[in-house]
Order: C-alpha cells, then structure tokens, then sequence
C-alpha cells in the first residue's frame, strides 16, 4: 500500500455547513440527511458546552480573568440583550477556531455535515469553494414563539436566575438579534437563507436544503 500523506485541511475543504439561528431545526436537518447520504454529522453546541470547556477556562485564565463561569444573575438578568448580542458575537470567532480543530480531526470519505448557531457565515465563507456549501436556517417569529412554548430545553433557561422572566425575554431578544446577523451576512455572502414557519416538516426542510448542497451533498462536488 502506498504512503498517503494526511491533509489536515482536506475535512473543511468537503465540509458542508448549516448554521442560522436558535431553534429552527438545524441540529435535525442535519441528522437526516447524514442518515440519507452516510455523512458524519458534527453538532457545534454539543462540542462547545464540554469539549471546549477546558479551552474556555484556560483562555479566562490567561487574560487574567476568573476561571469560573460569571453568575447567572450576570449573564441573563444584570444586562441588555444588545450587549449579550455582541458579546456573544465576539465570542463566536475564537470558538469557531475550536470548532475547526475538531473537524480537521475528523475524517470521511463522505462530506461532513456540521451544524450549528456559532458556525456563522462571516467565519464559514472564507473556507467556501461555493456558498453552495452553507445554509443558514431562521426561523420566523411565530415559529419561535412556537419552539419556545413547545420545547422544554427552550423554555428553561432563566431558571437558575433571580429573575428568570427578564433572563428569558433578555434571551429571546438576544437570540433574535443574533438571527437578524446571521441573515444580514449571509445574503452579503450569497449564502442561502431559509426561513422555517412550521408549515413543513424537518424532511421537507432538508429536502431543500439538500437541493441547496447539489453535487457537493454526495462528495462530486
């Protein structure tokens, strides 16, 4: 067998991405269709809450900050949801370079499908051949409204707080400001944005989705 060299950039090169906003079915599209084409499917929020912890923590540390988390009270009540926007946009471009760690890790012979809301399209575009590569799903406002009333996971945050009806409208703010972002830079990127109503199912949403990807679905791309 003849020595192959590993290239570390080949996995973000047939990567294909879907990013967007909270709630919008992002993690679901993608497991379908890593079902349907035998991709392997990277979810962003899972290896953010626990694989890049000890990264987190150590980045705190070396700017000299707490290695703790800041009180909950601090994050979601004690704040606007402007500066939680922008604070949590500011955060996204170091954490996206965890996220590419992790997929330069990873191999295939099939694309990578990852997914998530901190794979933004200002950070993914660089790494396009095509903005076929990314989709970036939004969800409409009463479909949100809809998530958050529906979705336990949705509904809970805020709990943990002095005041968990301001932490959650504070956070249903920032999230809508986020969406409204990932829009604007998607459409300055030529990146497909698709709106989620709930007047189709997850299937029929990956099923344009997947219509987006074209060749670079199946790896001919």
């Amino acid at each position: 067998m003849s020595e192959q060299t590993w290239d570390p950039s080949e996995t973000l090169r047939r990567t294909l991405w879907i990013g967007g906003a909270q709630w919008a079915g992002k993690s679901t599209v993608a497991r379908i269709l890593a079902h349907r084409h035998g991709l392997t499917a990277y979810h962003y929020d899972y290896h953010d809450a626990r694989g890049h912890q000890d990264r987190r923590i150590a980045r705190r540390v070396a700017l000299g900050q707490s290695p703790e988390n800041p009180p909950p009270d601090t994050v979601w009540v004690q704040t606007t949801p402007e500066a939680m926007a922008a604070q949590t946009l500011a955060g996204f471009s170091e954490r996206f370079a965890w996220a590419l760690d992790d997929l330069r890790s990873l191999y295939s012979p099939r694309p990578i499908i990852a997914e998530g809301w901190g794979l933004r399209p200002e950070l993914v575009a660089p790494l396009l051949d095509t903005p076929n590569r990314m989709a970036v799903l939004v969800p409409t406002e009463d479909f949100r409204r809809h998530q958050l009333s529906t979705l336990p996971r949705a509904a809970a945050m805020g709990t943990h707080t002095s005041d968990p009806a301001r932490a959650q409208t504070n956070r249903v703010a920032r999230d809508r400001l986020i969406a409204e972002d990932a829009v604007r830079q998607a459409v300055a990127h030529g990146i497909r944005v698709i709106g989620v109503d709930g007047s189709r199912d997850a299937f029929a949403i990956a099923d344009e989705v997947a219509g987006w990807f074209g060749e670079a679905l199946t790896g001919t791309g």
